[in-house]
């Protein structure tokens, strides 16, 4: 294949993770490394996640347009369609160069700029879509698009349901009852095997809600001997988090800033968790029953419908942001201390992955691209 494949989106990790699996899914099927292209948003985490990785990288100026009719928003907003102006006149450029065999977009402003490019060149357009509810970029470009790959929901003209991408160091993940006992017993300290494991991660940056539950928590929880609580804070909030961290007591609590979270997803029982679709498609191709936090304020409400739909499936319990303190946090894990319900909600969570959904989307990229080529 001469022509390259450009994969763009980005921002947060859950449209980064979700592009280098897909990269590397090309890769695995035989395309060269220097043959894919990357574009992704200056303003986002790209540069720190992606910067280091065989592909080459190309970031985009500008930022999101924020939800307000605020004068300051208003005026952030201006900013921002400046900067995505730009964006469009430098993907243009790029497109215009590489002349693509396929472009792929996971959504996001970089994608918004690229995607458009994608229909100023003709060049092939691939839209995967990660939430429930697709994003303004990708409900702008669907009429254009050659293929939409959908994480659910029914097949139709030039619709394929595919799940969402999930990297393959999470596919490939052993989590069998041998393999989880070898994994804590691997960590420093070890966790005891008695111990349900139960991690909070909401994103690199945090939740502060959250966060502030989850101390309110481990306080009340100091007294317990069977429980480890495996707090990742995100960065912005580790501080405060570990000032606020009761004393040595009882309870194994863990605060760390940010973290490999396969390592963590290793060795967990329960997870707790904003909604997004990157971490809803990892617990579930992992098997790892949840309490879902859904981020209020999501484009469309995407993070609620997909706790609804894994609720509803019987893998998560969900609890409204602005419910969520260390009691009400407490009462929705109660039941995920009970083996028995764990290893239902689990089975329920396992029985909504789609561990093959990389190479699915891999295979219907590749099929667009060499019709083109």
């Amino acid at each position: 294949m001469s022509r390259p494949i450009v994969i763009t989106g980005g921002g947060t990790g859950g449209h980064i993770f979700p592009m280098l699996a897909i990269a590397d899914a090309l890769v695995a099927r035989g395309v060269e490394p220097g043959n894919l292209r990357l574009v992704g948003s200056r303003r986002g985490q790209e540069a720190r996640l992606l910067g280091e990785r065989a592909y080459p990288l190309t970031l985009l100026p500008g930022r999101g347009l924020r939800r307000s009719w605020r004068p300051g928003a208003m005026v952030q907003n201006l900013g921002a369609l400046v900067g995505l102006a730009s964006a469009f006149v430098l993907a243009i450029v790029r497109l215009g160069r590489w002349r693509p065999s396929a472009v792929v977009s996971l959504g996001g402003y970089a994608a918004a700029a690229t995607g458009t490019a994608a229909l100023v060149w003709r060049s092939p357009l691939v839209l995967v879509d990660l939430d429930a509810v697709p994003g303004a970029v990708h409900r702008l470009l669907a009429p254009y698009a050659r293929r939409r790959l959908i994480p659910f929901g029914e097949t139709a003209p030039r619709v394929v349901v595919t799940g969402v991408p999930v990297r393959d160091a999470i596919s490939t993940l052993d989590r069998g009852a041998a393999a989880r006992q070898l994994a804590r017993a691997a960590l420093e300290p070890p966790i005891d095997s008695h111990r349900v494991v139960i991690v909070v991660m909401t994103g690199s940056l945090g939740s502060a809600r959250v966060n502030r539950a989850v101390v309110e928590l481990a306080h009340q929880w100091a007294d317990r001997r069977d429980v480890t609580l495996v707090h990742v804070t995100g960065r912005r909030d580790a501080a405060w988090v570990r000032a606020g961290a009761p004393p040595a007591s009882a309870l194994d609590y863990r605060a760390i800033e940010f973290a490999d979270m396969v390592q963590w997803w290793a060795v967990a029982d329960v997870a707790v968790c904003r909604a997004g679709a990157t971490t809803v498609a990892e617990l579930g191709v992992l098997g790892i029953p949840a309490v879902l936090v859904p981020l209020p304020g999501a484009p469309g409400d995407h993070q609620a419908r997909n706790a609804e739909r894994v609720a509803r499936a019987g893998g998560a319990v969900v609890l409204a942001d602005a419910d969520c303190d260390g009691e009400r946090l407490a009462r929705a894990l109660s039941p995920l201390l009970d083996e028995p319900t764990r290893d239902a909600m689990g089975a329920a969570m396992a029985a909504l992955g789609r561990p093959r959904a990389t190479d699915d989307i891999a295979h219907e990229i590749l099929a667009l691209a060499r019709e083109r080529s």
